[in-house]
């Protein structure tokens, strides 16, 4: 059994934030910290202080994190980036709401003195003495300590109160990953119940010294629980000084103790038969599921039954056995898969796992075209802005309908150049996408048959893939991962005024759709042109057979993407001396399920880096070492077996965060992965971060592999998308034997089962006690639990 923890997190908006610049506002961006190390940045809103991000994000992290913050920044192009403010959840605050936290809440202000992050080992024994015993504390050393000083480190010491009584280590230079090994004797008497306080600062010549944190503890206490123990560094709690406005922020912490593959077997092999047997099934649990799911979490039961079925090879008869659930409940046409049933939402995450890099290959261009432009478009005259045109001097104001005609001229252009990409896009759609839309093609057009009915299989196929995939993606490239930033007000008009057209198109440019917005007529000719073209591609996309679908996957397969690419810059450390950031080449790098490659341009000739068995570690950097905080460290050993490491610098947290995100997944079963490592250079005869003056020694910080960020093309987790259908189906178990009761009562020799040794033998009754097996494997497994260090860590605090 291992336990595995999770964030979701979506940063939905702020409110009545203070102004930053001297025009009155701001710009304001979100930095998210997991115990002090930044994982995530949101996009930058531009002037304004009630600000939309909307982004969502889902970070699998260690089950001991302590707390997670959102630093609300205001972006400056000239100096350093200014704080408004912050919100800290701990991880016993998430816990207390095991829905997820969801609301507005204030922002604190940021005290520096109260921004302490770290760890500090500590022993601590009683020695006999000639009158009293005496307590001994050996200051060991620390760890990942706040950088105070412009260098990007920080000159720490500490100091130990007891009883009235302060005893002080050395300083230790530019360092957060300082080692003292001094000892300090205290005397302690029977039953004694002083506080015992370590606190560490930050040593400065001329200013005053700058609080780095502090543990206080009881010594008996402390021995009781472990003589040698690492703590975690801790502040006096945050608190608002006047108005910095709010954060609406939804946080679900997931704990889940997942158990070896074995023991779900049973729970995925009757789903899995279940969805074979299709309509033909005794007990239907899939319509049963969807019965017993509410709104709120159906999005997330879709996804991981989608998960589930995807990686069983079963996804396109999954969702062909929803299509018929919904069709046999359906006599209009126009309310088919327009609600958030169990089908829509699971063929909308069908669509993201399986289809995003086709969307990305479709519609990236046109998305850059429009950011590059930046083209004033409005179609709506009550909302037109007349702007003076012209050039050398000369000019006029610009007629409405000169704006009207100009915009109009831009829509077409741009509906048509995604028409056309995706009438060519057929070959480039996954195989099992393609099948997936066959089927619902063929189960609607079964299901309407008549001749007034002939375009019901179309606006079925097009109410997934334009209005739930396409138009939102178009609306909001950034959710999409199209874009790093969000769109300026101009261009989400541009934008969303695009996404309407390609709804009129989807929607086969009924009536209704075109009077709701009547100023949308002058694209109604590009509208009708579309209507026809996409009607070609959908004939098309469907016109796949078996055998064909099985070639088509395989010549795909043939073809897989990297994991990721993208440009980097390398540094690989050459003899001694400082490492200056011109050391940094520009090369455009692919990491595969192989190896980890380079090459000139995307397009030249690559050359192969690290072998993927070869990684051992992926990590950050500190900062003060190239002078930059995205630079990112691949540990990894040569042909030979030799250590080496690979310095690749990145242009933002986002990026530097996905990067080690990608690498630590596809290098989590290697050997030899290492538990422990450096965060600095080994720079003359010593390294940066903790003056060891032996390079290949155990490292002063430990590695973070469990860290990573949730990406939508990550390698399916069987066991964990088991596990959370089994604590969904416990959560309802209650309505499935209410159901079971009365399955049992309809039937002529039915017998109402007391318990579920007397459930009849029907598929229902078989669910019912698979979830009881599965109830009693949880009980019975040990709570698995990260391997322990040689030596626990303790947390300070103020």
């Amino acid at each position: 059994m291992a336990k595995r923890s999770s964030l979701y997190i979506r940063i939905v908006e702020g409110k009545n934030l203070p102004a930053k610049d001297i025009t009155g506002s701001s710009d304001p961006y979100c930095i998210v910290k997991v115990d002090n190390e930044p994982i995530l940045r949101t996009a930058t809103v531009w002037k304004t202080l009630c600000p939309f991000w909307g982004e969502e994000y889902q970070v699998h992290l260690p089950p001991t994190f302590h707390a997670v913050a959102f630093y609300v920044m205001d972006e400056d192009a000239l100096s350093r980036d200014d704080v408004i403010g912050k919100v800290c959840l701990t991880r016993d605050t998430l816990a207390s709401y095991p829905k997820g936290f969801s609301g507005w809440t204030h922002l604190t202000e940021v005290d520096p003195d109260e921004e302490v992050q770290g760890e500090i080992h500590l022993r601590l024994e009683v020695r006999p003495g000639a009158r009293a015993c005496r307590l001994r504390c050996s200051v060991l050393e620390a760890r990942d300590l706040a950088p105070k000083d412009r260098n990007g480190a920080s000159d720490p010491f500490v100091r130990v109160r007891y009883k009235g009584r302060t005893q002080e280590t050395s300083i230790v230079k530019k360092s957060c990953y300082p080692r003292w090994n001094e000892t300090f004797e205290f005397e302690l008497e029977e039953g004694a119940t002083e506080v015992l306080c370590v606190e560490t600062w930050d040593w400065d010549l001329v200013s005053r010294n700058d609080f780095l944190g502090k543990v206080s503890t009881t010594p008996h206490h402390f021995l009781q629980a472990a003589p040698t123990v690492l703590q975690h560094l801790r502040s006096q709690a945050a608190h608002s000084r006047g108005n910095l406005g709010s954060l609406q922020l939804e946080v679900r912490l997931r704990d889940e103790m997942v158990l070896p593959s074995s023991c779900y077997q049973p729970l995925v092999q009757l789903l899995c038969h279940e969805v074979k047997l299709g309509m033909q099934g005794p007990g239907q649990l899939i319509s049963l599921i969807e019965e017993t799911t509410s709104t709120e979490c159906r999005q997330d039961v879709a996804t991981n039954l989608l998960k589930l079925f995807l990686g069983q090879g079963l996804a396109k008869d999954f969702l062909d056995l929803l299509f018929q659930l919904e069709l046999s409940r359906t006599s209009e046409t126009n309310t088919l898969f327009r609600s958030n049933s169990l089908a829509s939402k699971s063929m909308e995450s069908f669509l993201k796992v399986a289809g995003m890099q086709y969307l990305h290959g479709v519609l990236g261009p046109i998305i850059n075209k429009v950011f590059e432009e930046k083209k004033y478009v409005e179609l709506d005259p009550s909302k037109v802005e007349v702007k003076d045109v012209g050039c050398s001097g000369l000019h006029r104001p610009q007629t409405e309908a000169e704006v009207l005609e100009q915009s109009a001229q831009t829509l077409r252009a741009h509906l048509g150049a995604l028409l056309s990409a995706l009438s060519r896009s057929v070959r480039a759609c996954p195989a099992v996408v393609r099948a997936t839309f066959r089927q619902l093609f063929r189960r609607v057009r079964e299901r309407f048959p008549g001749a007034q009915h002939e375009n019901v299989p179309f606006i079925a196929v097009t109410s997934f893939l334009c209005l739930r995939f396409f138009s939102p993606a178009i609306m909001s490239p950034k959710l999409f991962h199209l874009r790093e930033r969000h769109a300026d007000a101009r261009t989400s008009r541009t934008l969303l005024l695009l996404a309407k057209a390609v709804q009129n198109v989807g929607n086969m440019d009924t009536p209704a759709s075109r009077a709701k917005e009547a100023w949308m007529e002058p694209l109604q000719p590009t509208v009708r042109q579309g209507v026809a073209q996409l009607k070609d591609f959908i004939t098309k996309l469907v016109d796949i057979e078996e055998k064909d679908e099985l070639d088509l996957q395989r010549t795909l397969s043939l073809q897989a993407p990297p994991v990721k690419e993208g440009p980097l810059f390398i540094h690989r450390t050459k003899g001694k001396g400082p490492l200056m950031s011109s050391s940094f080449k520009k090369l455009y790098f692919f990491l595969t399920t192989e190896a980890l490659s380079f090459a000139k341009t995307p397009s030249s000739k690559k050359s192969a880096l690290i072998k993927l068995a070869n990684i051992r570690a992926a990590e950050k950097v500190e900062e003060k070492s190239f002078g930059s905080s995205h630079v990112m460290q691949v540990i990894y050993t040569d042909d030979v077996g030799r250590p080496q490491t690979a310095y690749l610098q990145c242009k933002c947290v986002n990026e530097l965060n996905q990067w080690l995100s990608a690498l630590r997944k596809v290098s989590i079963n290697n050997t030899g992965l290492l538990g422990s490592y450096h965060p600095g250079i080994f720079r003359g005869d010593k390294w940066s971060c903790c003056h060891q003056k032996e390079k290949t020694g155990q490292g002063c910080d430990k590695t973070r592999s469990r860290v990573t960020l949730q990406e939508w093309n990550d390698p399916l987790d069987h066991d964990l998308e088991a596990q959370l259908i089994y604590r969904h189906l416990l959560g309802v178990e209650a309505m499935l034997w209410e159901r079971h009761r009365e399955l049992s009562r309809g039937a002529e020799a039915g017998t109402v089962p007391a318990s579920p040794g007397e459930a009849p033998k029907d598929s229902l009754a078989q669910l019912l006690r698979v979830l009881q097996d599965l109830r009693e494997a949880h009980s019975s497994s040990p709570a698995g639990s990260p391997p322990s260090e040689p030596n626990c860590l303790l947390e300070l605090q103020t």
